[in-house]
């Protein structure tokens, strides 16, 4: 008897589900055969009156079918969204490609268009390029690299600490024995970022900036291996020779050491708030890196040796684009910033 009232629950179910078109008409179905006053309901009441060696046998029927029901609405009502979704498509208004543009393109920052100009140099030199965090620890920042606790050195770098220890980094030099380590030696790598320091500014500094560490280490490399790679990469930069100078500089993690400086290009060399009326501009630290430095790295000294950079990104922008202050690229300006263009 049961066997043959779950039949036709399922045989009327059937027909009424072919007759439900929308979804408030499949709602209205569930209802009506899986609600609290439902087909189903009535069986599960009638289980009682069953005898007890059908019971089973019967319970597990019921539930089947209802658990037919449910998955044959729940398919049905992701058919009709599907279908709803379908003809919203159809009768939407089509995109005419013709239609004037209201919005103007933006455009890339001065930094990132010379950063990616100088990543795509070195790697056609071989260097690879590499990522690190703005956020480090004393320990890479500055120790090291050779600068221990009460340095002097540390004076030139005064940053921004975080109550936990960490700081801001001061240069990408911080990511030189992460990188040492992470690959050994022979190594060319690459590393860009943005760099903080706790000074004044004007037209030439700013607490925030850009860098590109740079270093290179194998057999045999000298001071002559660090001058081509920097005028290979300037000459390629501007399209044409720059004038550059080496002058010695007291950097910690590399000896000698030395600064690089262009002739400024803002003002032809005659001297300009830029450089300071100086006629040069402070592009790039670099040096021999120290043995010290080599050996935290990981790195055979009496096998191996290399050099290090420091390339300053915003520097090389201003010179690039005769940009006279360097306050310019942090301001937001749109007016001053959305004239540059990628190539």
């Amino acid at each position: 008897m049961m066997k043959e009232k779950i039949e036709a629950l399922r045989a009327r179910f059937a027909s009424e589900l072919s007759d439900a078109k929308t979804p408030e008409a499949l709602e209205a179905l569930r209802v009506a055969f899986l609600g609290k006053k439902s087909p189903v309901s009535d069986l599960m009441s009638e289980l009682r009156n069953v005898p007890k060696e059908e019971k089973a046998e019967a319970g597990q029927l019921i539930n089947s079918v209802k658990s037919e029901i449910a998955e044959a609405i729940a398919k049905t009502g992701d058919k009709l969204k599907a279908e709803a979704l379908l003809a919203e498509i159809r009768s939407a208004k089509k995109y005419n490609p013709t239609l004037p543009r209201r919005k103007k393109s933006g455009s890339y920052h001065p930094i990132t268009l010379i950063q990616r100009e100088v990543e795509e140099i070195f790697i056609s030199m071989g260097f690879t390029v590499e990522d690190y965090p703005e956020i480090v620890d004393d320990y890479h920042c500055f120790e090291a690299l050779n600068i221990p606790k009460h340095h002097p050195a540390r004076d030139m770098q005064d940053t921004y600490y975080i109550e936990n220890g960490q700081l801001l980094k001061t240069h990408t030099s911080a990511a030189q024995n992460h990188i040492m380590r992470k690959y050994g030696a022979p190594l060319r790598a690459i590393f860009p970022g943005r760099c903080f320091r706790n000074e004044a500014t004007d037209a030439c500094h700013e607490n925030t900036f850009f860098q590109m560490e740079g270093i290179m280490i194998d057999e045999n490399i000298s001071i002559s291996n660090l001058i081509y790679f920097m005028k290979s990469m300037l000459s390629e930069v501007f399209r044409r020779d720059i004038n550059v100078r080496l002058r010695p500089g007291f950097f910690p993690f590399v000896e000698p050491g030395f600064e690089l400086d262009i002739s400024c290009l803002i003002c032809g060399g005659n001297g300009c708030p830029s450089c300071k009326n100086s006629g040069w501009l402070e592009l790039c630290p670099c040096g021999m890196i120290h043995p010290n430095v080599l050996r935290d790295g990981g790195i055979d000294t009496e096998r191996y040796s290399g050099f290090a950079f420091g390339l300053g990104l915003t520097r090389l922008a201003m010179m690039k684009y005769g940009i006279k202050d360097i306050r310019d690229f942090n301001s937001g300006s749109l007016k001053a910033l959305s004239q540059f263009r990628s190539n």
